[in-house]
């Protein structure tokens, strides 16, 4: 069984890595529905309880498909969704509007099949509505029982500040992993300085630091990394030599690229919990098993040699602003 930490200052303890089920409705190919479910079920039985999902994934299908699997075992669950972002006519739009908020909680509360989400990300701060009035209608809804915990996702260290002072912020969701270290520049310090845990998604870099990835050939037709600036041309060839050099010393360990990679995230401190995205059992306790990947302190030197700062080549989306709609300060 895996270990449990704690959110930063608050009282939510969690499984030491959780599980991200985005894949299981999108993004990444095809998926199997039995195999999604059965997946969420190996991870109950290994002690991962901490599941993450959105309204936003499959439009909703995320959410009934996690409500489905964890029917009969929701005592068992930290369940963990977000808000804000939703498909308009020129692509994901960003709401953080109140009455929006209070909206959005009820509609996935009814997909998952609950009556009450442990944690409840702000997915992207809408950058035309204060933070104080969105997380201000966050805390309305811990009064009214429906949200234990409040988080927010990709948010700069300005909003941070101002979302604290309204109600406590247990989580920060941000992508951090050995080829996205730009949580490290000032939001990691902010964070912590405030008492909120560090939530990393994509910590195995969209499945390339895992090694599995050669060509893009690999992708399927619909797999969005098709269109990932990291994704294409030079850009991929490039940063394969960063995937080599990972596979280099987890060969040399006895691990898996993937394994190497998820545990230096996972080393990264005690309030810091990954939540690596697969939709199959296999990749799921290849995962699990990294828990106990024990890193020294030459292997920490070299992999900073190996992923410094800013050593990926590309843009972590399509569209440059995708990553913090509220970046003035970053």
């Amino acid at each position: 069984m895996i270990a449990t930490r704690t959110l930063g200052s608050s009282a939510l303890v969690v499984s030491a890595e959780g599980l991200g089920c985005m894949g299981m409705s999108q993004s990444y190919g095809t998926a199997d529905e039995t195999e999604s479910i059965a997946t969420i079920h190996r991870a109950l039985d290994l002690g991962v309880n901490f599941l993450d999902t959105a309204n936003v994934y499959g439009v909703g299908h995320n959410e009934q498909l996690v409500g489905r699997a964890i029917a009969g075992r929701r005592d068992e669950v930290v369940l963990a969704t977000k808000f804000s972002l939703w498909p308009g006519e020129n692509g994901l739009q960003i709401n953080g509007r109140p009455e929006y908020v209070k909206s959005c909680c009820d509609e996935s509360l009814q997909r998952l099949g609950t009556d009450h989400i442990d944690l409840y990300y702000q997915h992207r701060v809408d950058p035309t509505v204060p933070i104080e009035d969105t997380v201000g209608a966050m805390a309305e809804l811990v009064a009214a029982g429906k949200v234990r915990y409040l988080g927010l996702s990709e948010a700069s260290s300005r909003s941070i500040e101002r979302a604290v002072a309204v109600h406590p912020i247990t989580a920060l969701q941000s992508e951090w992993s050995l080829w996205t270290r730009d949580i490290e520049d000032d939001v990691l310090a902010t964070a912590r300085r405030n008492g909120v845990g560090i939530v990393p998604f994509s910590p195995l870099g969209r499945g390339f630091l895992t090694g599995a990835i050669k060509t893009t050939d690999d992708f399927e037709a619909g797999d969005f990394r098709r269109n990932n600036p990291r994704f294409q041309g030079d850009n991929f060839t490039r940063n394969l030599d960063l995937v080599d050099a990972v596979r280099g010393l987890a060969d040399a360990k006895g691990v898996t690229a993937g394994q190497l990679a998820l545990a230096w995230v996972m080393s990264r401190g005690d309030d810091v919990v990954p939540i690596p995205g697969t939709k199959r059992r296999t990749y799921l306790e290849e995962n699990v098993e990294a828990a106990a990947v024990p890193l020294t302190t030459d292997d920490f030197v070299q992999l900073d040699m190996i992923a410094p700062r800013g050593v990926a080549v590309g843009g972590r989306y399509p569209q440059a602003d995708y990553a913090y709609g509220d970046s003035p300060d970053r």
